[in-house]
């Protein structure tokens, strides 16, 4: 089965890109506030240990999709390639987030051969959308580093995006949500579905991304021109009792979260449980846009009066 080969191949190769990209890093890590205590950086394992573990994860990756056909070996070789060129691309890549999206992604079309020994278009277009996120909750990260990152001379997505960075994360956010959401699910399904179907994704979809350019654009400038400062502000016992509402959410989530870090194991356990029976589910579940029974036929029926001629039904 490919689903425990590829969900277990996935956190290898992440794993061996953390640690490649610390090792890469490792010189300007220490300048930049949020990865200074990493553990390459400060010290407290050697260069050479970080690449060791990387090569052997990789590998132990490599050895897992074996048993599968020789397209999935080959895309293998990109991912591979991918994963380990992406800390360098912040070199002189403005975009270097997109890139990740990529390495992280690659195991999307890999899927796909292992199964279907081919790389259809819908896994091109599920890889887009990765991409898309990735670009969107890494260039959150780069915000967070920006200033740092100009100072040594990284390229980072959150200094290209510059002061509209907020507007291109949300709008990077539309375009995958929409890919996935809509796109993709509709767009390529064959038969009758797919006939019946097709015209509202491509709706869903555009109606999708014009909202996300009307938010980001016209409602902030609507908000401009409309809104009034003032000075002195009362609010409404609506507002009063939704601030409560939050205030009590947060309280509740501050003493669940310390719940937690009492209980790591605890936790831990749970999060496995929780992994393997969502595997466990998805692969005795019975899956299908339309029932099993269904014919693929429409049937009609029209009813007349008894004065009516077969020409005028």
């Amino acid at each position: 089965c490919a689903l425990p080969i590829f969900s277990l191949g996935t956190v290898l190769m992440r794993s061996a890109g953390c640690a490649i990209n610390d090792f890469a890093d490792r010189n300007f890590d220490r300048h930049v506030k949020r990865t200074a205590e990493r553990p390459l950086t400060c010290g407290q394992i050697r260069a050479w240990e970080a690449v060791a573990v990387a090569a052997v994860l990789a590998l132990l990756s490599f050895a897992l999709i074996l048993p599968l056909n020789t397209l999935t070996k080959q895309l293998s070789v990109l991912a591979v390639i991918v994963a380990a060129s992406y800390p360098y691309f912040k070199r002189f890549f403005a975009l270097p987030q997109a890139y990740l999206g990529i390495a992280f992604g690659f195991g999307i079309p890999m899927a796909y051969a292992a199964v279907l020994n081919a790389v259809p278009t819908e896994a091109w277009v599920l890889l887009l959308a990765n991409v898309f996120w990735a670009l969107a909750y890494d260039t959150e990260y780069a915000m967070v580093d920006r200033d740092d990152d100009l100072k040594i001379g990284i390229r980072t997505s959150a200094i290209t995006f510059g002061q509209h960075d907020v507007g291109a994360v949300m709008l990077c956010y539309v375009i995958s949500l929409s890919l996935i959401a809509a796109f993709i699910p509709l767009l390529f399904m064959t038969g009758l579905v797919g006939r019946m179907f097709r015209e509202f994704a491509l709706t869903l979809t555009i109606a999708v991304v014009v909202s996300a350019i009307v938010s980001l654009t016209l409602t902030p400038m609507m908000c401009s021109r409309i809104l009034r400062h003032r000075t002195e502000r009362t609010s409404s016992a609506v507002a009063q009792w939704f601030n409560r509402l939050v205030d009590r959410t947060v309280e509740h989530y501050h003493v669940s979260l310390e719940w937690v870090l009492r209980h790591q194991q605890l936790t831990l356990l749970v999060t496995l449980g929780t992994l393997v029976a969502t595997v466990w589910l998805y692969l005795i579940i019975p899956k299908g846009f339309l029932p099993a029974q269904d014919t693929g036929l429409i049937m009609a029926v029209s009813e007349a009066g008894t004065e009516g001629s077969f020409a005028e039904m």
